[in-house]
């Protein structure tokens, strides 16, 4: 539930040499598209401002129904050769989690996509339909069957690392690589929520988007955060929550069980590149670790002085390993077309 969260820009991202284009995010007008909550202007984070300019809303057919799901997401304003970049987000959440960490990807020349999961985000869903794992699966994987169209690295924060586990193995064909971020991949689902009656899990849903608990998330999340910065993190990350049907669609996801993917792991046989925050106090480093060992082709780097959310504390050092893990494609393609 913690990579709800990203606002005003981390120190990092004030270093003259590594962020012209980040700086130049700032001379371009905001204008916000007009399905986004008018509650968008009172985020002052220019960066999460300007990455919610270039939200779009995608038709997404799914295949356990007739009805088309205009999907958001961030596009990108280009192809490339290599692998497309898609990166998810954590529980709850939505692509703005990746407002530091896409211009610079972008920037670099990679396809970058930011996805909004079903269910959370700012899709339309005032038709609603089931927000059970195995629709969000559904979802995605239609998704890129529409629009993406070919093999692509796939990044997941946190839950997203569990969505990101799920759709590989179902769907492999559609994945090239995994990069995996403080991944929350142990947890049995959504546990004994499940058994809740439906009028105490919106009683809990509605704490969920409280701005005391997303204060406190972001506080709990980060290596070290600042009031001012936690208020406007509090409002980036509970932006999607203030649509009518969020409480419906969340209570749904918690009593149909949550993702369960603890047995998954050792299935993925993709290259994977696993990335954690040394002082993540919500998701123990033993679980790399552990999460290493049990992935047959995968390896692991840390991030020091870094919390949870590595993509939005250090996004310059997130960045460069994506960047270095696409590029291992590049080298082996070359490679192999020089020997014949």
């Amino acid at each position: 539930m913690l990579t709800l969260f990203a606002g005003s820009g981390p120190a990092s991202l004030g270093a003259p040499a590594k962020c012209g284009s980040l700086r130049r995010l700032r001379a371009s007008a905001d204008a916000f598209p007009s399905f986004i909550p008018k509650e968008v202007e009172r985020i002052k984070d220019p960066f999460a401002r300007r990455l919610a300019t270039r939200i779009e809303r995608l038709p997404v057919q799914l295949s356990s129904s007739n009805s088309c799901i205009m999907s958001s997401c961030v596009k990108p304003l280009s192809l490339s050769k290599t692998s497309p970049v898609v990166l998810l987000h954590g529980f709850d959440s939505s692509c703005l989690e990746w407002r530091y960490v896409y211009p610079l990807l972008e920037e670099a020349g990679l396809e970058t996509w930011a996805i909004d999961i079903l269910g959370w985000g700012f899709s339309d869903l005032e038709r609603l339909p089931s927000c059970d794992v195995a629709t969000k699966r559904d979802h995605f994987y239609q998704l890129w069957k529409s629009h993406i169209k070919r093999p692509m690295i796939l990044v997941g924060p946190s839950l997203g690392a569990a969505v990101a586990i799920d759709f590989t193995v179902n769907h492999p064909e559609a994945v090239d690589k995994l990069v995996l971020i403080d991944a929350s991949v142990y947890a049995e689902g959504t546990g004994s929520l499940t058994k809740l009656p439906r009028a105490v899990a919106y009683a809990g849903v509605y704490v969920l988007k409280s701005i005391p608990l997303r204060f406190y998330a972001n506080v709990l999340a980060c290596k070290s955060i600042s009031f001012s910065r936690s208020s406007d993190w509090t409002n980036v990350g509970r932006l999607h929550c203030l649509y009518p049907w969020w409480d419906d669609a969340t209570v749904d996801f918690m009593i149909s069980g949550g993702y369960n993917v603890s047995s998954q792991i050792q299935q993925v046989k993709k290259k994977t590149l696993i990335i954690w925050g040394e002082d993540d106090q919500i998701i123990s480093n033993k679980l790399a670790v552990r999460l290493h060992c049990e992935m047959p082709n995968a390896i692991i780097r840390q991030i020091p002085d870094c919390g949870h959310l590595p993509h939005v504390e250090k996004p310059h050092s997130v960045s460069k390993l994506i960047m270095e893990f696409v590029q291992e494609n590049s080298y082996e393609e070359l490679h192999f077309s020089s020997r014949y």
